[in-house]
């Protein structure tokens, strides 16, 4: 018995995996790759994460984290500051100079979401965010 492809699991693993490729095609030739800017945009997000929480919600290993922070800190990007409830810890912080990143970030992901969403009315795609929110929501309660 020959079983669909069109599950849900595997379109939305099939466009994230599209998607992924055509972000990172079009941050080429910027100073950010996609893992930096995912790690911009989470702490944009989530001012004062920790970055062990950060690892988790970005389901990575904290050493890999700590490496992209490392980059991102050098760039002027990205600060540590001490947690204060846990003196081993560190929360993350923008600095000013990511402002223009970011911007730059939220432009190439307009221009995917527009190639994305071509063709379908503006109601279905305001449909289709709040079913995939409702999803994320109903799968985050476990």
């Amino acid at each position: 018995m020959a079983r669909s492809q069109d599950t849900l699991g595997f379109l939305l693993a099939d466009i994230m995996r599209q998607m992924r490729r055509i972000y990172a095609q079009r941050l080429q030739g910027t100073s950010m790759t996609l893992a930096q800017a995912k790690v911009l945009l989470n702490v944009e997000r989530h001012p004062g994460i920790r970055q062990v929480d950060l690892a988790e919600l970005l389901d990575i290993q904290p050493i890999t984290l700590a490496r992209l922070v490392d980059q991102l800190s050098q760039s002027g990007l990205v600060e540590r500051r001490a947690d204060p409830q846990d003196r081993r810890a560190y929360q993350l912080h923008l600095r000013p100079e990511a402002m223009p990143i970011l911007d730059t970030i939220a432009e190439t992901a307009a221009g995917v979401h527009a190639e994305a969403l071509q063709g379908v009315p503006a109601a279905q795609a305001a449909t289709l965010m709040n079913v995939l929110r409702t999803v994320r929501d109903n799968l985050g309660q476990r």
